[in-house]
C-alpha cells in the first residue's frame, strides 16, 4: 500500500474513532508540522500550541476530509499554517489593546502614580524606536503596518498590495534591516 494510500486509510480510521490512527499521522507529519509551526509562530512554546490544536481539529474534521481536494500531507499542513498564523494575528491584537492601554495610561496619568518611562535609558530607547518606526513608515509605505500591526503575512500582503510576493519579501527584509541599523539589539537587551 502506498503512503498516498495509507494516509487516506488513517483519516477513514480517525473519522470513525481509531486514535491508533492519529498517532500513526502524528509519526508520520508531527515534525514537518512542527518545524512549520515555529517558523510561523517563531518560539518553541507556542509552536506546540499550534501543533496540539493542528491535530484536535484534524481529529474532529477526519470526516470532512476530501480526497480529491489534495494529500492528507497538504490537509494537515493547510490546518497547521492556518493555526500558527491564527496565532501570530491573536498576539498582534493582543499587543495592540496592551500599547493602546498604555498610550491611555499615559495621557490620563493617575495623580502620585509613579511614571514609568521616567528613566533616561528608557526615554532614548522609546525616542529612537519611535523615529525608527516612523522613518520606516515614510519608506516602506503601509509594509511595516500590514505586517506587524496587522499581523498579516507576506502573501496577504502581496494580495493587498498588488506587488508580486518576491518583491514584499524584499520591502520586508529592507525594512527590518533599516530598523536594525536605527535601533541596535544592544539597546534592546
Amino acid at each position: 500500500m502506498s503512503d498516498p494510500e495509507r494516509d487516506r486509510r488513517c483519516i477513514d480510521r480517525m473519522a470513525a474513532g481509531d486514535t491508533a490512527a492519529l498517532e500513526e499521522l502524528y509519526d508520520r507529519y508531527g515534525d514537518l508540522l512542527y518545524s512549520l509551526a515555529l517558523r510561523i509562530v517563531g518560539s518553541s512554546p507556542d509552536a506546540e500550541e499550534v501543533l496540539q490544536d493542528t491535530w484536535v481539529q484534524a481529529w474532529r474534521n477526519a470526516g470532512n476530509y476530501d480526497a480529491a481536494r489534495g494529500a492528507v500531507g497538504a490537509w494537515l499542513v493547510t490546518i497547521a499554517r492556518s493555526r500558527a498564523l491564527d496565532r501570530v494575528r491573536s498576539k498582534g491584537s493582543r499587543r495592540r489593546a496592551e500599547t493602546a492601554a498604555a498610550d491611555e495610561a499615559a495621557a490620563h496619568p493617575r495623580p502620585g502614580a509613579p511614571d514609568p518611562t521616567a528613566g533616561a535609558a528608557q526615554s532614548s530607547l522609546r525616542a529612537n524606536v519611535a523615529a525608527a518606526m516612523a522613518a520606516l513608515r515614510l519608506s516602506s509605505g503601509p509594509l511595516v503596518e500590514l505586517a506587524y500591526f496587522e499581523g498579516l503575512s507576506q502573501s496577504e500582503i502581496s494580495e493587498r498590495l498588488g506587488a508580486p510576493l518576491g518583491t514584499v519579501k524584499s520591502w520586508t527584509r529592507q525594512a527590518l534591516l533599516r530598523l536594525r541599523e536605527r535601533v541596535p539589539a544592544g539597546e534592546l537587551a
